[in-house]
């Protein structure tokens, strides 16, 4: 006797739900899909069924996974238009988005209404980690479900189970606390070393072997001199994320000063037109606050010759 693997409805076809959805399709999982831009979908109709509506697409759906753009957009997709109200008894609900984590518990509520399992599983990597299948994968949710979730995680990158339903949020935030505030740091060093006359490329190999180096060094650093802003993770996601850590803070009491100072950054560099670069153009409004270019050499403002719009 040989086990089928469960069927997936997958809703959000974009820039990370394309790449994954190709790895589940090559891991042999039948899926569904649906997108609000439903053109997204027309890449894989030869090999997985389209759906016309989030409520058509979990229908019979085994597993649900969705990965949209915040928080809002899935109380949408999920409530008001129906998708947990047409869930079947013992489907298991899988979010990879990146939302508050009292919404994470309340959907798993209201899942549970209806006989059906949680887990919120955003993700880190990016659309490279999601293309290569080395997503890191923050659970949260219960053991059975986690353990249940896990084969399709597999599939996707790596899990770690943190806790119970809205760990894997809080996770995330943490996650995005230290990527917003590097992203920062590695640009404000490399356009000091640069302005002081520096060649950022060497700077950036330098610091890459010794206690500064990181991911954001290597792979940020590494688009700030090229000035390639072309979106792996959008500015005005970073931005959305710098505000939910916020919110989060406040609602435990803390206070948070870097996370504050990114945020404005962040909010700086979407209110003067950036809001579809990468989060590592955040280099575009420091530069935009100091008058001068990472590629500059000496002491004096140089003219802008990039595409950015200050």
């Amino acid at each position: 006797m040989t086990s089928r693997l469960p069927h997936i409805a997958f809703l959000g076809i974009g820039l990370m739900g394309a790449p994954m959805t190709r790895n589940l399709l090559t891991a042999g999982y039948p899926m569904t899909l649906w997108n609000r831009t439903a053109s997204k979908c027309e890449p894989f109709a030869g090999e997985a069924t389209i759906a016309g509506s989030p409520a058509e697409a979990v229908a019979g759906a085994d597993i649900v996974i969705t990965m949209l753009e915040n928080g809002a957009v899935v109380e949408d997709v999920l409530v008001a238009q129906g998708a947990l109200a047409a869930l079947q008894s013992g489907a298991l609900v899988i979010d990879m988005s990146s939302v508050q984590p009292s919404l994470a518990r309340r959907l798993a509520g209201l899942a549970a209404e209806r006989g059906a399992g949680f887990v919120d599983a955003p993700v880190s990597g990016g659309t490279l980690g999601a293309v290569e299948a080395r997503l890191s994968i923050m659970a949260g949710g219960s053991e059975a479900d986690v353990a249940r979730a896990r084969p399709v995680f597999e599939v996707l990158g790596k899990c770690t189970r943190i806790g119970p339903v809205g760990a894997g949020q809080l996770a995330k935030l943490a996650n995005q606390a230290i990527v917003g505030i590097t992203i920062g740091a590695v640009s404000e060093a490399l356009l000091l070393a640069a302005k002081g006359g520096a060649d950022p490329a060497a700077v950036r190999e330098a610091l890459m072997g010794g206690f500064a180096g990181s991911r954001i060094l290597e792979l940020h650093g590494q688009r700030m001199i090229d000035r390639d802003f072309a979106p792996g993770a959008p500015a005005r996601i970073q931005l959305k994320d710098m505000r939910m850590i916020l919110d989060e803070a406040r609602a435990e009491g803390l206070t948070l000063p870097l996370a504050q100072q990114t945020h404005n950054e962040y909010l700086s560099l979407v209110a003067n037109g950036h809001s579809d670069v990468d989060h590592s153009g955040l280099l575009l409004e420091l530069e935009h606050l100091n008058g001068t270019l990472l590629g500059s050499m000496g002491r004096g403002p140089k003219e802008d010759t990039s595409n950015s719009k200050n």
